[in-house]
């Protein structure tokens, strides 16, 4: 696992996204030790710069290249299309921290890509491999030797276990259990609590148990 260094302690780090959810993902690395959040970043209503956020400056996202080398960014948005965001924010020479609450347990052997974030009391097995801003949300588990790709959100108390494949920017709900040696498509949904039995293409949602595509040609959220 690879975090970006910079000469500041702590880590200056700023959150993409203003809603609910950016405010708990700054409420859990208040818990990360050498991490501080600085402020968060808006790209789509510029008004919600004119006040501050749990007493935290909101930075309008062209504005945001004059921090490149003091401060780090993370995603503070489940859906997957922060991939955009996100390479907005790069194009201007932002680089993303890799961010593990102290509670998740991360193999030595693991391999976690940059911009990630994982939320408390989630685990990743050994021979495992997230990729880029992946989204782990808290409780969720996966096994050994599972691959993720990029911009995958895991949703809380999700189970994925061992010898899973999950392709770039698949949504898996609150809950879902994945079992072992199941190979999932990029952009696809799994509904919260889905049990999926068997492999998923690209660009589908399935919901249910046995989980079953209910829509094809989708884009995930």
């Amino acid at each position: 696992m690879t975090v970006p260094v910079l000469s500041a302690s702590p880590k200056q780090i700023l959150i993409l996204g203003t809603r609910s959810l950016a405010e708990e993902v700054a409420d859990v690395i208040s818990e990360m030790p050498g991490c501080e959040v600085v402020g968060f970043v808006e790209n789509t209503d510029r008004g919600r710069c004119d006040n501050m956020l749990r007493g935290l400056p909101v930075y309008w996202v062209d504005d945001v290249g004059r921090l490149a080398g003091t401060h780090l960014a993370v995603g503070g948005l489940a859906t997957t299309h922060r991939k955009r965001y996100v390479e907005q924010v790069a194009a201007m020479g932002i680089r993303f921290a890799t961010l593990v609450h102290p509670s998740a347990r991360i193999s030595h052997n693991a391999v976690i890509g940059d911009g990630c974030f994982v939320s408390p009391f989630c685990s990743v097995s050994a021979y495992t491999t997230l990729g880029e801003h992946v989204f782990v949300n808290r409780g969720s588990l996966i096994g050994h030797h599972t691959r993720i790709g990029n911009y995958v959100t895991i949703h809380p108390g999700a189970n994925i276990a061992g010898m899973v494949t999950i392709g770039d920017g698949t949504y898996v709900g609150m809950g879902a259990v994945v079992i072992d040696k199941i190979n999932i498509g990029s952009g696809s949904i799994i509904g919260a609590g889905a049990v999926v039995t068997k492999d998923v293409p690209d660009r589908v949602q399935v919901v249910g148990v046995p989980a079953k595509v209910v829509r094809n040609d989708i884009e995930a959220k």
